[in-house]
């Protein structure tokens, strides 16, 4: 099991990136948390990860700490929820967000989340609430340092942060809709994409 990398960030793109460990580009998905706090290509990278092996593919993600990594896998032992929507759900809500709606049984909050139904969102939050109390036990989730740079030009952050949206599994109509009403002062890809989680979770 490949549990932690640390390499040399040598791209990003949507949710995924290219990491160079030691002259091998590791392939990693990571949640929106911790794609937010990336720094620039060239610089330093530190994650968390879990690898999932399949027949045809080995399959990397990344986390922003062991706490979202340990929901992570948490959720794709529940019968439905395999990795994809496992991230999507981690990149929906953050994991103290993600704690609070299964102390309050919140199923409404859950169907928000592309790819879980109703059914699913209430069989995901009996199984993870009887598991709730371990995982709680679990040091706060550190994001990796991020950095700022230059400013990217309007239409690629627009295009980056579509693209984001629809590796979470939202139509592109929606994605459409989501950013429409976007404020003019959003000035970064991970504002535009938190802007639309939030109105999808408010809808």
């Amino acid at each position: 099991m490949i549990g932690h990398l640390s390499g040399t960030l040598l791209d990003k793109h949507a949710n995924d990136i290219l990491l160079d460990v030691g002259g091998v580009g590791y392939e990693v998905s990571l949640t929106m948390n911790a794609w937010f706090g990336l720094p620039d290509p060239g610089e330093p990278v530190s994650l968390y990860t879990h690898l999932v092996v399949r027949e045809d593919a080995q399959l990397l993600y990344g986390f922003s700490g062991q706490r979202e990594r340990a929901l992570f896998r948490e959720l794709i032992r529940i019968s439905g929820i395999g990795p994809k929507v496992a991230l999507a759900i981690l990149s929906g809500m953050d994991t103290s967000a993600l704690v609070a709606a299964i102390q309050r049984d919140d199923v409404t909050a859950m169907v928000k989340i592309p790819g879980v139904g109703k059914k699913t969102a209430e069989r995901l939050l009996i199984e993870l609430r009887d598991r709730l109390a371990g995982l709680t036990e679990f040091a706060a989730v550190e994001s990796v340092a991020g950095r700022e740079g230059e400013l990217p030009a309007l239409d690629d952050l627009r295009t980056e942060a579509e693209l984001a949206l629809s590796a979470l599994g939202y139509k592109p109509a929606d994605v459409r809709k989501m950013l429409d009403s976007a404020p003019a002062e959003l000035t970064s890809v991970e504002q535009l994409v938190r802007f639309a989680l939030r109105g999808a979770h408010r809808s």
